[in-house]
């Protein structure tokens, strides 16, 4: 059985939003020829859904501006604009987004105490969010992983997919990807390959 799991094209990380990635809207093209015919018999998707006072957000630390490196829960934090706050429009999947085709969605990043960049667990890697025990019980043996920001919420989901399921091949779609961070990006790839995801393109995966 093979998933599809699409991180967090919403509107805050797109043109426009709270949070934009460079360029972020230019994969949903590419995720909807996925979603048709990329022959996955599971879609799974991630949503930022944080509370209005969210830690990470900047504005919940008196003196400090958004990209600043701050403390949360006794962790080093960047410190975020407010971005993708539950019920608003940013926080809402991209409009063009096949979302109708997706199986199941994975909200995350709901506690004010902790940031969650992955779809399977908060930061502190406590508090699981439960899409491990979704798509085991799917039976799911390979995940492909795309979406928003590379270098962030993709890079933490796709190896905390290759350690939480060790059984399943985990691939990452580069061009259904983007980053914030030209050398963060660069630096996320390196660290993906050398947990053992492998790199892949949509093309590759179409042409199958």
């Amino acid at each position: 059985m093979k998933a599809l799991l699409l991180v967090d094209l919403q509107n805050g990380f797109c043109p426009g939003g709270n949070l934009a990635v460079p360029e972020g809207d230019s994969v949903i093209a590419v995720a909807n020829r996925l979603i048709s015919d990329g022959g996955y018999d599971v879609i799974v998707a991630s949503q930022d859904w944080h509370p209005a006072n969210h830690g990470s957000f900047a504005s919940q630390h008196p003196g400090k501006k958004p990209f600043d490196l701050g403390e949360l829960s006794g962790q080093p934090q960047v410190l975020w604009p407010d971005h993708c706050v539950q019920g608003t429009a940013d926080a809402e999947f991209h409009a063009d987004l096949n979302v109708d085709e997706i199986d199941y969605i994975q909200q995350k990043g709901e506690n004010p105490a902790v940031d969650s960049y992955s779809a399977f667990r908060d930061n502190d890697r406590a508090a699981l969010t439960g899409l491990a025990g979704y798509l085991k019980a799917q039976l799911i043996t390979e995940l492909d992983i795309c979406g928003l920001a590379t270098d962030y919420c993709v890079k933490f989901s796709a190896i905390d997919a290759r350690e939480m399921l060790p059984a399943v091949d985990v691939r990452f779609i580069s061009d259904a990807s983007r980053g914030i961070d030209p050398q963060g990006v660069k630096d996320a790839i390196s660290e993906m390959r050398e947990r053992g995801i492998d790199i892949v393109t949509s093309d590759a995966i179409l042409a199958d």
